[in-house]
């Protein structure tokens, strides 16, 4: 299949958030990551304290983040799984600490427990993003109907604990799109009506699935919903080029590119600035004649 440009794709309709303000898709968007975790693969233990989010959260709007994705339990491979009270118990203090210094703010919480997006959503978040797609927590897309906030709907073949032993498929784009396709309208038929999708780069995939899955991105827009690729420092840019995750921005920066080329609406990522100017010079590439 050939690159389906952001030329190609067919407008979407703005997300409505709680507080009533709309998030709007006229160009990709730039999810800007804080993870309050010890043991995250990338910044694991950088900013666990409400003071040091706040400084990151400070660093990424100025750089034109236009939306927090806040974790407080890692999804990295092997990870152990907290409780939802164990999960509040680290979030809820930076969540409130950020909504108290930026009012309008939009943020996103990682989480797969009904509890935490319930409680989240309580204290000012306005969507949850959720790496397993509605199979970790049998309440969550019950709770996400009732909370009437915009859902991010994610492929995850196994647990985080379990993802990266031995990921098999036999098709993996038709398998991941199946998955999609049947979460979103499971999601749908007990009320969620703003729905994100995200592929799952990394989740459950070895570097072969990845790539697949990166080269046919454009195929989930037939879905209509917005899309989102989260490729940044991840183990696919890792294992090709012999890096690390602290010297993989090149790669990010790369992939991120092609990921804006095939119609991706939000790029979850590290590094806001360098995300930005993709968009931007990706935008110059396809419509020559805009202004800069």
């Amino acid at each position: 299949m050939g690159i389906t440009t952001i030329q190609t794709v067919n407008r979407l309709s703005p997300l409505k958030l709680l507080n009533g303000k709309l998030l709007s898709f006229d160009a990709p968007l730039v999810m800007g990551i804080i993870n309050i975790t010890p043991d995250s693969f990338y910044d694991g233990g950088k900013y666990e304290s409400p003071e040091d989010a706040v400084k990151q959260a400070e660093k990424l709007l100025a750089e034109g983040t236009d939306i927090i994705d806040l974790g407080a339990a890692s999804t990295r491979p092997k990870a152990v799984m907290l409780s939802p009270e164990e999960e509040l118990e680290r979030l809820l203090p930076v969540l409130d600490a950020l909504i108290k210094t930026y009012p309008d703010i939009i943020i996103s919480v990682d989480t797969f427990h009904a509890k935490v997006a319930k409680e989240s959503v309580a204290h000012g978040a306005s969507i949850i993003n959720d790496v397993s797609g509605g199979t970790m927590d049998e309440a969550m897309l019950k709770t996400i109907g009732k909370l009437k906030a915009p859902y991010i709907l994610m492929h995850m073949q196994g647990t985080p604990e379990t993802m990266q032993v031995n990921p098999q498929y036999d098709d993996v784009l038709k398998e991941v799109y199946n998955f999609l396709s049947a979460q979103v309208d499971k999601a749908q038929k007990v009320g969620v009506r703003q729905i994100i999708i995200d592929p799952g780069f990394g989740f459950g995939k070895t570097v072969e699935h990845n790539y697949t899955l990166l080269r046919n991105l454009g195929t989930f827009r037939k879905m209509g919903l917005p899309l989102m690729a989260g490729v940044s420092r991840k183990s696919m840019i890792n294992k090709v080029l012999k890096t690390k995750p602290e010297n993989a921005l090149t790669g990010t920066i790369s992939l991120n590119t092609l990921a804006v080329l095939q119609g991706a609406n939000i790029l979850r990522v590290h590094d806001a600035k360098e995300a930005k100017q993709v968009i931007k010079l990706v935008n110059q590439y396809l419509h020559p004649d805009a202004q800069l």
